[in-house]
């Protein structure tokens, strides 16, 4: 029969357990952080759909449904989850993601991107847990593409600094532990601003008045749920193969500025992009790397990974708001 999912009382709430009618496996254990943010909904939905995975996802500004609110700051609470739940495999993605965010708040950025991954990956240790934590393409200055998993970092702004300690902290406190670089996302919005991506719409679709987009930074537009697919088959592999660990990529493979993404969406939804211009400059705000490209070479040898053309994910994403 078809496998289920219910809802366990651990003391936490909210955990979902998979079983069938006929058995009860023994489900491994699955934490996510930021499991309300773009990426955590789709890495939560991927593990959910495997009846394997006993799933908890963390939330706090966004925390609905199944997901459990935690402030991952702080310490006492993320004690008590650990404690609790006593997951085998952390999916670590909550982070301050915005670059211009980072820039105006970097004591609170430190305590969520770096703060909060130290005392995670301690907790990891004790419980006998593997932590793989979501990184960027960010922690590179785009100078000289493409960038394989041992490349040196250079970020150019606080934000990719900020991922770059993050990483060196979940690296410092198990050499064990997994990092994941991601490029720019997109995914199933609630909100068109949730993504890089799918914010350029608003005005993609306002043919009325003039679409400036820049046409300078080269982007690699990643599919969410292709990300999703990544984490679990490694977290998957993980569980059978300790040598699993260490710096990963995973990436589409399309070369885009914003404005060809732009263009792109408007083609692949029929609308016109006569009022669509490319602007040659830099982005204003954080400095942002030119090109950082990032090869996904260990990903790729284990036979892993997923790529979803961008004109075939990026219609089902924008459909919904589309004005009719």
């Amino acid at each position: 029969m078809n496998a289920w999912a219910r809802t366990r009382d651990t003391g936490l709430h909210n955990v979902h357990v998979h079983c069938k009618q006929t058995a009860v496996t023994m489900a491994r254990r699955v934490l996510i952080t930021g499991a309300s943010g773009l990426l955590g909904r789709a890495v939560y939905k991927e593990f959910l759909s495997d009846a394997s995975w006993e799933v908890l996802g963390l939330a706090f500004s966004r925390a609905s449904g199944n997901l459990r609110k935690v402030d991952i700051t702080s310490n006492d609470e993320l004690n008590k989850v650990f404690d609790d739940f006593k997951p085998q495999v952390v999916i670590h993605s909550a982070a301050e993601r915005k670059p211009d965010a980072v820039e105006k708040q970097p004591e609170a950025t430190r305590r969520l991107n770096i703060d909060a991954t130290r005392h995670i990956c301690e907790l990891a240790v004790k419980t006998g847990a593997w932590v793989l934590y979501i990184s960027t393409d960010y922690v590179f200055d785009g100078k000289n593409p493409p960038y394989n998993e041992d490349a040196s970092t250079n970020p150019l702004n606080k934000y990719g600094v900020s991922k770059r300690d993050g990483e060196l902290v979940t690296l410092e406190v198990s050499k064990d532990n997994g990092v994941l670089r991601v490029p720019i996302l997109y995914g199933d919005v609630q909100n068109l601003d949730e993504s890089a991506v799918t914010i350029l719409f608003d005005k993609v679709k306002d043919t009325g008045h003039k679409c400036i987009m820049n046409d300078y930074e080269r982007r690699f537009p990643t599919h969410c749920a292709d990300i999703a697919v990544v984490i679990r088959q490694l977290s998957d592999k993980k569980l059978q193969d300790a040598s699993i660990g260490g710096i990963y990529h995973w990436s589409g493979d399309e070369n885009m500025t914003k404005y060809d993404m732009a263009v792109a969406m408007a083609t692949a939804l029929g609308i016109s992009t006569s009022h669509i211009e490319a602007d040659k400059n830099p982005s204003v705000g954080a400095t942002r790397p030119y090109n950082a490209n990032v090869g996904c070479n260990r990903v790729e040898s284990l036979g892993f990974g997923r790529r979803t053309p961008f004109k075939d994910g990026i219609v089902p994403v924008l459909s919904p708001f589309v004005i009719k």
